[in-house]
């Protein structure tokens, strides 16, 4: 067969996935289940999928702020998000004939707080909807995905709009670990995984209050 012929039968393998694990607020589809799902096939008919990372991007958004304790201390606190963009291309290779190669351009990306597991949770973002996406894998629509939306279709939050939104918040005097709760109560998702037309909306809201407030 070539290289054609044995994603087709890939393809075959596995026309649907169910949304089994579970997050703190909904169900989804993890990486190793996607993953286990094609192995399988992916071996028996030798084919390779190599990753490169074409162009790293790294945004970094710190907000800095007091927090008061239980004592009515306030101590001054720092917040830094680190959102990972990776431009890739995914290349299949026939082992059968190792000339024969598909190059795919592909994207991922990761939001990570501690700044050292950006990368990996972009690559695993990656290869997790590029298999998806690839072989046309369809997963229930009962909820979106446990940490990042889709690819190419919804423009995710961006770092400029997290920082905007954590001083908005602050400003207000809100604590600062109060933010995820609010966001998951309108939009039952944390900041990080609002798209960018939800982070506006929520921008909007912190902004009503400010004026609220500064007129009251």
């Amino acid at each position: 067969m070539n290289i054609y012929q044995k994603l087709i039968e890939v393809r075959k393998e596995v026309p649907y996935i169910q949304k089994a694990d579970q997050g703190s607020q909904y169900k989804y589809t993890g990486s190793s289940r996607v993953l286990a799902s094609l192995k399988k096939k992916m071996d028996e008919l030798g084919l390779l999928l190599v990753p490169a990372i074409t162009k790293p991007t790294l945004h970094e958004s710190t907000v800095e702020y007091e927090e008061t304790d239980q004592k009515g201390n306030k101590k001054p606190k720092r917040t830094t998000t680190y959102f990972t963009e990776l431009e890739m291309t995914m290349t299949w290779i026939n082992s059968d004939e190792p000339k024969e190669q598909i190059s795919v351009p592909w994207y991922g990306q990761g939001v990570d707080i501690a700044g050292e597991k950006g990368v990996g949770k972009a690559l695993t973002y990656a290869e997790k909807y590029f298999m998806l996406k690839f072989f046309n894998i369809a997963t229930d629509k009962d909820d979106p995905d446990s940490f990042q939306q889709t690819h190419g279709l919804v423009n995710m939050i961006t770092s400029k709009q997290v920082g905007e939104a954590k001083m908005m918040w602050h400003e207000l005097g809100f604590s600062a670990d109060a933010i995820n709760q609010q966001t998951l109560k309108l939009y039952k998702k944390q900041l990080t995984q609002l798209t960018e037309d939800l982070a506006d909306d929520f921008i909007t809201k912190l902004q009503a209050m400010k004026a609220e407030k500064e007129t009251a």
